[in-house]
């Protein structure tokens, strides 16, 4: 048998699509993502939203497999499935036992293909859309990330949301999904990738007589409008209900496979604790971070947390922090500020590097462990680099040094690179 750690075959049918297999044999189970290489980013005003509407229509059903059919088969088989659409991607997921792994690689072709958008089926799934952005709507987190995400972005499409402008999910027709997905959901825009407990050679020859007479189209063109740099620091302020101050920072953050990524992904574990990648990845204490002690532990805050994401295109380092309801979020910022400055000082020593680069290998271990999480990073890291990022993550952060840490803090973690959202409670208001 071949130990976790062998080697992913790399392939591409001769319709486009592209194919990676990992044979995993600690468990009779097989996890089968396909991803496509479409997300928010892919959407223009008029359409916001049209990549995660579409992901719900997938699970609508087709003439093979009706609308509820899907569920009960993959469940009577022992299996689970879920589906995720991101800035940049869309994916979904059957981890099933492997002897049964059939049914999902016959559902994904088949619905990469013959999805209905059935009408009413359109419509009644926008309702449960915008009861969706409503609920979102109703967390101050959220109103305070679009506003500050909006005014990160004026020109690149990663300026809106994933779920879409309200304007948009009431106004798109069912024209406006449909031509969305039979654009994007077509073999040369898509990666499946296939980690268990399979033989290669057979699951390669399975996979070619699934997908491999869909006929081949061109992949999509996909907009490219860099957003030019931030000529000083931005703030927004979003009132709203509730009793808890939120302060938020964001800076532009290089994108996945550019080279500061890895400095950046040290930075990010010594300043608040090392930020999961994994959609499925669960954290670890945060602690001892500079922002803990500086805000958490001397009573400023009630947490604090940071989310470094690797995207196709630069995009954001963001800190959160949970205001104490007794603070404000300006003393709270000035604490904030006071470790950035020191940050950008002098090289950390030695001893907290280690420690840094430790908990952010660790972090990143725990969540590569799963057969379903190994075939996750496969096919996410193709979603911006390829698998190679992937499997030379833990050795490049090892590499990172103190002066590799001070070079990217001193060119992203600038008061001109950010934008500042304050989110203050108004008393007496009440949610809509």
């Amino acid at each position: 048998m071949k130990a976790v750690n062998s080697p992913v075959l790399r392939t591409r049918l001769r319709n486009g699509l592209v194919v990676r297999l990992k044979e995993v044999h600690t468990a009779s189970l097989v996890s089968s993502w396909i991803w496509y290489r479409v997300g928010s980013r892919d959407e223009r005003p008029g359409i916001t939203g049209v990549s995660h509407w579409v992901e719900h229509m997938q699970f609508k059903g087709t003439p093979r497999f009706p609308a509820g059919v899907l569920d009960r088969a993959i469940s009577r088989d022992g299996g689970f499935w879920n589906a995720f659409t991101w800035i940049d991607w869309t994916a979904y997921f059957e981890t099933m036992p492997a002897d049964r792994i059939g049914l999902a690689l016959e559902l994904e072709a088949d619905r990469m293909v013959n999805s209905l958008f059935d009408p009413p089926e359109v419509e009644s799934e926008r309702t449960v859309i915008i009861s969706e952005r409503q609920g979102h709507e109703n967390e101050p987190t959220f109103l305070l990330a679009e506003e500050v995400q909006a005014a990160a972005f004026r020109v690149h499409s990663y300026h809106h949301e994933v779920i879409g402008d309200m304007v948009d999910l009431q106004s798109m027709s069912r024209e406006d999904l449909y031509g969305h997905y039979r654009r994007h959901y077509v073999p040369s825009n898509a990666v499946l990738v296939l980690v268990g407990d399979f033989r290669t050679r057979t699951m390669l020859r399975r996979v070619r007589e699934t997908f491999g007479e869909i006929p081949r189209q061109p992949p999509p063109e996909r907009p490219s409008r860099p957003e030019p740099p931030l000529r000083g620091e931005r703030r927004v302020e979003v009132q709203g209900p509730g009793e808890t101050p939120y302060l938020e920072v964001a800076y532009r953050a290089p994108a996945g496979d550019d080279p500061d990524f890895f400095p950046m992904a040290v930075l990010d574990s010594v300043l608040s604790g090392a930020s999961s990648l994994n959609l499925f990845g669960g954290g670890i204490s945060n602690k001892t971070s500079r922002l803990y002690q500086a805000l958490v532990a001397r009573g400023l805050a009630a947490s604090v947390r940071g989310d470094l994401s690797a995207t196709l295109d630069p995009y954001l380092y963001t800190l959160w922090v949970t205001v104490r309801p007794d603070r404000t979020p300006e003393v709270a910022l000035k604490a904030f500020d006071q470790q950035i400055e020191r940050m950008l000082e002098a090289p950390m020593d030695g001893g907290e590097l280690a420690k840094a680069v430790k908990q952010a290998r660790a972090l990143f271990a725990y969540s590569s462990e799963s057969i379903t999480n190994q075939a996750y990073w496969i096919g996410y890291t193709e979603m911006f680099a390829d698998c190679g990022w992937f499997e030379s993550y833990l050795e490049r952060v090892a590499s990172v040094t103190p002066e590799d840490v001070l070079r990217v803090a001193r060119k992203y973690m600038l008061p001109s690179n950010r934008v500042v959202g304050i989110y203050r409670p108004v008393e007496g208001e009440a949610y809509g």
